[in-house]
C-alpha cells in the first residue's frame, strides 16, 4: 500500500520510539501478549557504556512473565559479582576514609526475601538492554535501528509517521493506532506535541569515560563500587566492577563556562583516570567517551491522543539512586498490558487514560527523590532548596500506590501515595503481596500467577466468588483465572488472609500488572452483579 506522498504504508497496532529501558520493555512485553509492534531506534544498536546499574525489584516482577527473561538477567548479574555494592563519597579510590552512604554488606535488606519473590539484578544497562531486545525478537517484535522519526500526526484513529532508514535514506510511512514516546529526555516527540514540562531542568553535564585499568587493591573484583567524587581537580563519579568489562568515570563540566566534550582529550582523559584511582603512574586504556546531561524535567502530561510518553521523554531524573532505569522499565511494562487490552476489546480508552493518573504521581515522587540524593552527594554550597531524601526509598519501589477511576477505592482509604512494602495491606491500588502459595506439590508465589490476564483470589469459603467471577468474565470476554486459596491452592504458612485484608469467604482482583482493583472482605449479595460491575469499571467499558 502507498500513501498520497508516495510512500509506502506499513501497518501495525503500535509504533514505538526509543530502544532504551522503557522502549525495549513495551516490546517484549507487547510481543509476548501477541500484540504486534515496530520499534525504530535513530542508533545503530543498543547502548554501548554500561549507564544505569541494576534492575530494582519491582520491574523485574513485571518483566519475568517473559519467558526466560528473569533467568537472563540473572545470569548476566552472577556474570557480575556477588550482589554486593558501596556507594561513598569521597576525594578518589584511594581515600582511606571514604563516607559510605550505601552497602549491601551487614544483612540490612534480607527482609526484601519476605516481601518480593525476585532477586535485585545487578547488571549494567547494556548488558539488560541486549536481553531485552533479544527477548523482544524472539517474541516477534521488529525492530530497526538505524531507523529515525522524521514526522508524526495522529487523528481520532490513529498515528501516521514518516521514517527514514539512516543508512539508506529510504522513508516509509507508518499507520498505528498508537504510539509510545521512548526517546530520551529530550524527546522530540514531546517537543512536536507541546507537552509543557517543569523541574529543575538541565543541571549540568557530564563527560562519560569508559576505561579498562588494573585497580587490584582499590576495587573489590566482584562488588560494585560507585564513589562520589570531591576534590581540588573535579567533581564526578567513577564506577568499578559493573561486569562490563570496563570502568566509567563521570565527569562534571560547565558549558556556561566555556567547558566543552571537545575540553575531554585522551591526554585529559588519562590523568582525570589517575587523579579519580589516586594513581599517578596508572596504566589506562580508553575505551569510549560520551557526554550527557544531567537533568530533573518532568512532563506535565503522560498522553496526548494516541501517543504516550515513556522513560526518559516523562521523567528525566538525575541518576543518584539509581531508579531512573527501573521507572523506564515499569513505564514500559505498563503501557503494554493497557494497550493489549484495549487492542483487544477487552478494555475501554479510560483503561489508557489512567496510564496518566497512575504513572505520573509515582515518576515525579521518584524523581524528585533522585533530585534529593544528589543534593545530600554533591558539595554543600549546591545544594540550596533541594527536597529531602525519603525516609524509606523501598516504600517508592515496591510500596507506591496508584489512585485513578479504574481502582474501586474503599471508603477511608487515605489516599497515600505510599505504603511500608514490610507490612503491606491489600488495600485496592496497592501492590498485591507476595504469598508463598503451594500448587500441585510445588511452590509459587502468588505473584507467578499475575501477568497473562486478571486474577481473582478468592478463600476457601469464596467459592460463589470465584464462580461469579468466570460467569462475568465470560460475558464480558475478558481474560480472568480464578483460584480458591485452600481449594486451587494452599497457602502454608496461613498469610494469605492476613496480608490481602480479607476473610476466608472474602476475595480479590488483581490486574495483570500485579497490582489489586477490587476488594471485597467477605461474602456479599448478587456475587456475579457486582463483579460484572467492577470488572465493567476497572476496563473502563461502558455499563450494560
Amino acid at each position: 500500500m502507498q500513501s498520497n506522498s508516495g510512500h509506502p504504508v506499513e501497518r501495525v497496532p503500535v509504533l514505538i520510539v526509543g530502544a532504551g529501558y522503557a522502549g525495549l520493555s513495551a516490546a517484549a512485553l507487547l510481543a509476548w501478549r501477541g500484540v504486534p509492534v515496530l520499534l525504530v531506534e535513530r542508533h545503530a544498536g543498543t547502548s554501548v557504556q554500561p549507564k544505569a546499574f541494576g534492575v530494582n525489584q519491582r520491574a523485574m516482577e513485571l518483566l519475568r512473565p517473559v519467558p526466560g527473561l528473569e533467568r537472563a538477567l540473572v545470569e548476566i548479574a552472577e556474570g557480575v559479582g556477588d550482589g554486593d555494592m558501596r556507594i561513598a563519597i569521597a576525594a578518589d579510590l584511594s581515600d582511606p576514609e571514604p563516607q559510605v552512604i550505601f552497602s549491601t554488606h551487614g544483612g540490612d535488606y534480607d527482609f526484601l526475601a519476605e516481601i518480593t519473590p525476585v532477586p535485585t539484578v545487578g547488571a549494567p544497562q547494556s548488558q539488560v538492554e541486549r536481553a531485552l531486545r533479544a527477548a523482544a525478537e524472539d517474541l516477534g517484535a521488529e525492530l530497526r535501528f538505524s531507523t529515525e522519526l522524521l514526522s508524526l500526526e495522529q487523528d481520532d484513529s490513529g498515528v501516521t509517521a514518516l521514517l527514514r532508514d539512516c543508512a539508506t535514506g529510504a522513508e516509509t510511512r507508518v499507520r498505528a493506532d498508537y504510539l509510545v514516546a521512548a526517546d530520551g529526555h529530550r524527546s522530540p516527540v514531546r517537543e512536536r506535541l507541546g507537552i509543557p514540562v517543569t523541574g529543575r531542568g538541565e543541571l549540568g553535564r557530564l563527560c562519560s569515560i569508559m576505561f579498562d585499568a588494573d585497580l587490584t587493591g582499590l576495587a573489590p573484583d566482584r562488588e560494585v563500587t560507585l564513589w562520589y567524587l570531591q576534590n581540588e581537580t573535579f567533581s564526578g563519579v567513577i564506577i568499578t566492577g559493573t561486569g562490563a568489562g570496563s570502568h566509567v568515570l563521570g565527569v562534571n563540566y560547565d558549558p556556561a563556562r566555556g567547558e566543552s566534550e571537545a575540553d575531554f582529550t585522551d591526554e585529559r582523559c588519562v590523568e582525570l583516570v589517575r587523579r579519580a584511582t589516586g594513581r599517578p603512574g596508572l596504566e589506562v586504556k580508553l575505551l569510549d567517551r560520551t557526554s550527557f546531561a544531567m537533568a530533573h524535567v518532568l512532563a506535565g502530561r503522560y498522553r496526548q491522543g494516541r501517543v504516550f510518553l515513556a522513560g526518559d521523554a516523562a521523567h528525566t531524573m538525575p541518576p543518584t539512586g539509581g531508579q531512573g532505569g527501573s521507572t523506564a522499565l515499569q513505564d514500559g511494562c505498563d503501557l503494554a498490558w493497557r494497550l493489549w487490552l484495549v487492542l483487544s476489546g477487552q478494555a475501554g480508552e479510560g483503561l489508557l487514560d489512567a496510564y496518566d493518573a497512575e504513572r505520573r504521581p509515582i515518576g515525579t515522587l521518584t524523581a524528585d527523590a533522585q533530585l534529593a540524593n544528589l543534593g545530600v552527594r554533591m558539595p554543600p554550597a549546591m545544594r540550596v532548596d533541594y527536597p529531602e531524601p525519603l525516609a524509606d526509598p523501598f516504600a517508592a519501589i515496591i510500596g507506591y500506590r496508584y489512585h485513578s477511576p479504574i481502582v474501586v477505592g474503599e471508603p477511608g482509604d487515605d489516599g497515600s501515595l505510599l505504603e511500608d512494602p514490610r507490612e503491606p495491606t491489600g488495600r485496592p491500588g496497592s501492590r498485591a503481596p507476595h504469598v508463598v502459595l503451594e500448587r500441585e506439590g510445588g511452590t509459587i508465589s502468588a505473584h507467578d500467577l499475575f501477568g497473562s490476564g486478571f486474577v481473582l483470589l478468592a478463600g476457601a469459603g469464596g467459592g460463589e466468588w470465584a464462580r461469579a467471577a468466570v460467569s462475568a468474565a465470560d460475558r464480558l470476554g475478558v481474560r480472568l483465572t480464578a483460584y480458591r486459596i485452600g481449594r486451587d491452592l494452599t497457602d502454608p504458612a496461613g498469610a494469605w488472609e492476613r496480608r490481602y485484608g480479607v476473610r476466608a469467604d472474602g476475595a480479590v482482583l488483581v490486574r495483570p500488572d500485579g497490582y489489586v482493583a477490587w476488594r471485597s472482605r467477605e461474602t456479599a449479595g448478587d456475587p456475579e452483579g457486582v463483579l460484572e460491575g467492577v470488572l465493567t469499571r476497572v476496563l473502563a467499558r461502558p455499563a450494560r
